[in-house]
């Protein structure tokens, strides 16, 4: 954010007040409910290498545009100079503007560079100069992205290594993310076959980001026995929208939804927003609900935008105020005023009990962080909902990257007693919601946390094992930080830094299996 805010309008206008750099997004593509905007797990600036970081933020601060800055350290290298980089960067804008000179120049109308650009409203502007800054912010949007695509093209056939194309498409998704089957939707038709050394205990269900890489869920599915992946996506469980993929080796017949049903609609989650909501915002569902909030100064540039408008604003305002609700997931709580979720009401939305994520030194940043990266407790819950006929005396759970304790809550919701946890959550602030929680529900069972999977090695396992007496359920989702479709910095599959610890997933409930067919 301090680099947002310190930069140029030019990069303001790149990146629009976010806290990921080098978003690129089209404002007049997105959808209502296209979670893979934003999607959770973002990579912050705190993930980078520390030189790499370092480089990064003196190219801002030096001027360059971010999309610039991060192209230049993609492709020259984290170990390339600051002049390499700023040769590379020149010679792109160099070429750039030897492609703009071939244009005519009615096609870009120039600006006057005295008036502010369009991320920059005076505190009391004039109704004709603010809609001058409109019309400006068109023209620049229009200008700005017609030079990204040529400038990507022109990399792309330069740079780009041909082995690397596949790795950097996105899956393709069905088109209805359902999975099989979802609530008060026909069942789809589909051939589940699952591997003799698949079915044996424990059950296992495992859970990532849908729109990640090309490849990534083929080599996830060919660890966990070749088998396909659930791509669900959970608008029909809630007013938000996530998509997510799932592999297991759990039934799939006589899933039942959690009672009471949560609400479906934004205004039936949030009924008072209905006397604010203008009736040319359309969106009857939130989008994926990320790990960040947007800036205030958009907020307050959406207010600026709507103040001179009795009725209707045009529609090129209309455009760039649902742009940025869709992004940030604003909902209306004034006239002309708009505002980001609640920790409470986020909580309320992802299936959690109110103030679950409160307390325990817990800050704002921390809540919302942890509740971007949770699992939405209705999907999962219907998933596990087969485990309550199997278990009714009770279930012990090795719960992997377990965050807020996403699945602990699905099956206490369910009405399945926990007899053991072992909860495996590397972050202290995660560990201290879980317990909280544990403490606060009365539960009767066994906790015990362990600080990192990569701790959890096979004499631990039989340790625990001999104690606890094995497991019935390995659930968990290894970080997706490589493989969010909002990571700009370091998607880098399921080798990145992060996501690789999904091989840890696979060797711990690999090790546990074969405990319990020798034991």
């Amino acid at each position: 954010m301090q680099v947002v805010e310190t930069s140029s309008p030019e990069c303001l206008l790149m990146s629009s007040d976010t806290s990921s750099s080098g978003s690129k997004m089209d404002p007049y593509q997105i959808s209502d409910s296209d979670s893979c905007i934003g999607d959770d797990h973002e990579e912050s600036m705190e993930d980078l290498p520390v030189d790499k970081e370092k480089k990064f933020l003196h190219l801002v601060e030096m001027g360059f545009l971010i999309d610039d800055a991060s192209l230049a350290l993609e492709k020259c290298g984290p170990d390339a100079s600051i002049t390499e980089l700023m040769d590379f960067i020149s010679a792109t804008q160099i070429e750039k503007i030897t492609t703009d000179a071939h244009l005519q120049e009615s096609d870009y109308p120039i600006l006057n560079e005295n008036e502010p650009g369009p991320s920059h409203f005076p505190s009391a502007p004039h109704p004709d100069k603010k809609r001058k800054l409109f019309e400006a912010e068109e023209i620049w949007e229009k200008k700005i992205d017609s030079q990204r695509r040529r400038k990507k093209e022109s990399t792309y056939k330069k740079v780009k290594k041909p082995e690397l194309q596949e790795d950097e498409e996105s899956v393709r998704l069905p088109k209805l993310l359902i999975g099989f089957g979802v609530p008060n939707m026909p069942r789809p038709v589909f051939n589940r076959k699952i591997p003799s050394q698949a079915i044996s205990l424990p059950y296992f269900y495992f859970e990532n980001v849908a729109c990640a890489p090309k490849g990534a869920w083929d080599t996830i599915s060919r660890f966990l026995w070749e088998i396909k992946p659930e791509f669900v996506d959970s608008m029909y469980f809630c007013a938000a929208a996530r998509k997510r993929g799932y592999i297991h080796n759990l039934p799939i017949h006589n899933r039942f939804l959690l009672q009471p049903i949560p609400p479906l609609t934004i205004q039936e989650a949030f009924p008072l927003t209905k006397k604010w909501w203008p009736s040319w915002d359309k969106r009857t569902k939130l989008n994926c609900l990320t790990s960040s909030h947007g800036s205030a100064k958009v907020i307050k540039r959406i207010r600026l935008a709507l103040e001179n408008w009795d009725e209707e604003p045009p529609l090129r305002i209309q455009k760039y105020i649902l742009f940025e609700c869709r992004r940030w997931n604003y909902v209306w709580v004034g006239k002309n005023k708009v505002a980001p979720l609640e920790p409470e009401e986020i909580e309320m939305l992802m299936g959690y009990p109110k103030y679950h994520t409160r307390g325990g030194g817990t800050s704002l940043t921390d809540r919302i962080k942890a509740l971007g990266n949770s699992f939405q407790v209705d999907t999962v819950a219907f998933h596990l909902s087969v485990l309550k006929n199997i278990f009714p005396n009770g279930i012990s759970v090795l719960s992997l990257f377990s965050g807020i304790g996403g699945a602990e809550v699905a099956l206490h919701r369910l009405g399945i007693p926990l007899k053991n946890v072992v909860s495996v959550e590397i972050l202290k602030v995660n560990r201290n919601i879980i317990q909280s929680w544990w403490e606060q529900t009365n539960q009767k069972g066994n906790l015990i946390h362990i600080a990192d999977v990569q701790q959890l090695c096979l004499d631990k396992l039989k340790g625990l094992m001999n104690s606890l007496g094995g497991f019935d359920l390995i659930i968990g989702g290894s970080p997706c930080n490589n493989l969010s479709g909002s990571n700009r910095v370091s998607r880098d599959g399921l080798h990145g830094e992060h996501s690789v610890l999904f091989f840890h997933y696979f060797r711990i409930l690999n090790d546990v299996k074969i405990l319990m067919r020798n034991g």
